[in-house]
């Protein structure tokens, strides 16, 4: 790969520790406003989430089916909740756009993003039909048409050249350093496929991280904006979450060529 110019717009703040336990260090498990939990036949502790937003005639809520016995994949994770707001308070930029929601999970902000009029598709890894399947769950409780599709990073199957989203979307797909070059393959993939798209993805900084602008610049990516994740919350609701989380929108660096 040819040297290239860098001409980034934000640079990414990173951080270096000394302890590399935290590479696999998990953000604390924080929930919405409201929670209700029931032991099911197969003794797996399965909870109901209820997720605000906004506070006049024009709010809504969101309903999320988390199961505290899974892997990761069906946790709601403070950087879910943290774009899903994003999202919410981005509205009017999301209504009537073509949006992806990769590694989606419990799909928090990819549901946000279908309630304010997005045409939605959730996608997380092919492989874990579970996960798939509590996406689907969720779309029929909360009576939204969002497209549930198993999409690995890195795998070019079939259903990864039917997507030509606007925003790309991604809560904490930054957590295992093992994953970040199939992950940037993906959306790099994807933003080509529509001009002036965005990814826009919410991270906790901690160890790790300083791979981001190598990769970045490996495929000619370039951040336009970097923000505390915590800036633009409500404070009843950011009383409920913890760690450091940050929100990058990241578009494809055409002042450059590899």
């Amino acid at each position: 790969m040819a040297s290239r110019n860098k001409n980034k717009n934000t640079k990414l703040k990173l951080e270096r520790h000394s302890e590399q336990d935290e590479d696999n260090e998990a953000p604390q498990i924080e929930k919405g406003d409201k929670i209700t939990a029931e032991l099911s036949p197969d003794q797996d502790m399965t909870t109901s989430s209820q997720h605000y937003f906004g506070s006049t005639e024009d709010d809504f809520s969101i309903s999320i089916i988390e199961n505290m016995k899974e892997e990761y994949g069906l946790f709601v994770w403070p950087s879910s909740i943290i774009l899903a707001e994003y999202v919410w308070q981005q509205r009017t930029r999301f209504s009537g756009a073509n949006v992806v929601e990769l590694g989606a999970g419990t799909s928090l902000p990819g549901l946000v993003a279908a309630k304010v009029g997005a045409d939605v598709t959730l996608t997380d890894d092919s492989s874990r039909s579970e996960v798939l399947d509590n996406m689907r769950r969720v779309c029929s409780i909360n009576n939204l048409k969002c497209r549930v599709l198993g999409l690995t990073w890195g795998v070019w199957d079939a259903p990864v050249f039917s997507l030509r989203p606007n925003i790309i979307l991604g809560a904490d797909v930054l957590y295992d350093t093992s994953a970040f070059d199939d992950l940037f393959a993906t959306v790099t993939f994807l933003l080509q496929k529509c001009p002036d798209s965005v990814f826009i993805t919410t991270y906790h900084n901690r160890s790790g991280h300083h791979l981001i602008e190598f990769l970045m610049d490996k495929w000619c990516l370039k951040c336009t904006k970097l923000v505390d994740g915590f800036s633009f919350m409500p404070s009843h609701k950011t009383s409920k979450l913890s760690g450091n989380i940050q929100l990058a929108e990241i578009v494809l660096d055409n002042s450059g060529s590899k």
